[in-house]
């Protein structure tokens, strides 16, 4: 009786241990299992992330603006009577080779003097003040909206020239550009104009081709002789564009004025 009795208490504490075992088992598979499922939802996060920021980094590096050249124009009267000091910027922009189109819409052109700084949304941007540039149309040509630069005002922010540029296309084959919608894709190029009309030259009736009948506006710049200026173009995505030059120590009897490069 006592051995049979030892037996069966024997037979009961194998069974016991085994349903724990089974127990601990299971446990470990499911945990496993949670596991694995966390760490195949997290590589999914983690290849999505990747990829963005990979999108992100090749746009960075590709997409911005270079500036082939910049040319100065100086207000006149006539041949022989002209400021002395550089009245408009024409910047040359292209695109850098594999860039994503550009919006010129959404660029801001940084211009300083060593003395004051302008920051220029392009004519048609009515964000960030509410309104697109005094007098600008989508349907005019670039030479009128440019001599609304020149001239036109407004309550609020003030005068066109110190807070807005203006563009022209010189090369669109994909017909891209526009004034109202400027977007410039790789092979395209367009002139930035940027005025620079100083307060002792708001008498001369003439800048490049545009009349102004004596009516520009201050631009709060001086580009006169000896001058150096800094220009840094900003796009809503791609790296920024700097270009920095020093004015001739004259300018003789020239009305149009290589700056850079």
């Amino acid at each position: 009786m006592k051995t049979k009795m030892k037996t069966g208490m024997l037979a009961d504490v194998q069974a016991q241990v085994g349903i724990g075992t089974l127990i601990i088992f299971i446990a470990m598979v499911l945990i496993a299992a949670v596991a694995a499922s966390v760490l195949i939802q997290t590589s999914g996060i983690l290849q999505q992330q990747a990829q963005s920021t990979g999108k992100q980094a090749t746009q960075e590096v590709s997409s911005n603006l270079v500036v082939k050249n910049i040319e100065g124009v100086r207000a006149k009267n006539n041949a022989t009577d002209m400021a002395g000091n550089v009245s408009l910027l024409k910047m040359r922009v292209g695109l850098n080779v594999g860039s994503a189109p550009v919006d010129l819409n959404q660029l801001i052109v940084t211009i300083s003097d060593g003395s004051n700084t302008n920051d220029l949304l392009y004519a048609n941007n009515d964000k960030t003040h509410g309104y697109a540039m005094a007098d600008f149309s989508d349907s005019a040509t670039a030479s009128v909206n440019l001599g609304k630069l020149l001239t036109s005002t407004q309550t609020t922010p003030g005068h066109n020239a110190r807070y807005f540029f203006t563009a022209q296309k010189i090369r669109d084959d994909d017909t891209s550009f526009t004034q109202g919608n400027p977007i410039l894709n790789t092979g395209d190029l367009a002139t930035i104009y940027v005025s620079t009309v100083s307060g002792s030259d708001l008498s001369y009736t003439t800048i490049g081709d545009i009349s102004t009948a004596g009516g520009q506006r201050d631009s709060n710049l001086d580009v006169g002789p000896r001058t150096t200026v800094t220009i840094v173009l900003t796009p809503e995505s791609g790296a920024t564009t700097m270009a920095t030059f020093l004015t001739p120590s004259s300018y003789g009897t020239r009305e149009a004025v290589q700056l850079y490069p």
